[in-house]
């Protein structure tokens, strides 16, 4: 199975091509800088905004681990539209690593984490624009997947493999803890790209501390 990895040098995207690795799947960096790239892998050096249809064709899965600064977080929303284009038309799946944000706290979803009271203040535009990137996915006619880690994302946290996964509202751990470790979040996702589980669904998941 060919995947590329948008954002392959990044914190999450490093553990997700070293979990995909693992596993004998067909990695494919797509980074700005393939100078950054630890792996020995295959190598895009484009800005995601640059790619064409001819650099995806021929994957079976995109993953989208883009992180957008702050300050710049509609990027989020321009990426997204930009890959939704690419892929329309093709059987290519997109998975997004998205953010904590747009998950529901109440059974009745009405209320995002986003929309609680002590949600912090300077990442509202980076849930907000996330969150639009999830309503554009559930609005186009692509295979995408949309996954959600909990509210605590632990970029130095262990892999520990004790995973739960859930789907639309904000999971807690054993400890009652919404966390999950960068390497934990790894597992959820290429465990979705081998098993197709989630498709044009939204989930999340959950790990416990070792």
């Amino acid at each position: 199975m060919k995947v590329g990895v948008i954002g392959a040098t990044g914190k999450a995207g490093q553990k997700i091509v070293q979990e995909a690795i693992s596993r004998g799947l067909d990695v494919t960096a797509i980074v700005r800088d393939a100078n950054k790239v630890t792996e020995n892998i295959a190598t895009i050096e484009k800005d995601v905004l640059s790619l064409t249809k001819q650099d995806v064709e021929g994957f079976d899965v995109l993953v989208n681990a883009f992180g957008a600064p702050l300050g710049s977080e509609e990027q989020h929303v321009v990426v997204g539209k930009h890959l939704i284009e690419l892929l329309e038309g093709t059987n290519i799946r997109l998975i997004v690593v998205g953010g904590a944000g747009s998950l529901y706290v109440d059974e009745a979803k009405t209320v995002r984490v986003v929309e609680t009271p002590d949600f912090p203040e300077m990442f509202v535009p980076t849930a907000s624009n996330q969150l639009q990137n999830l309503l554009d996915l559930e609005k186009s006619t692509i295979n995408w997947t949309f996954l959600s880690p909990s509210a605590f994302f632990d970029p130095e946290g262990p892999r520990t493999g004790k995973i739960t996964l859930g789907k639309d509202h904000l999971l807690v751990n054993s400890t009652g803890e919404s966390y999950v470790s960068y390497g934990d979040l790894a597992i959820a996702l290429v465990d979705e790209i081998q098993n197709a589980a989630h498709v044009n669904q939204r989930f999340t998941v959950t790990s416990e501390k070792a």
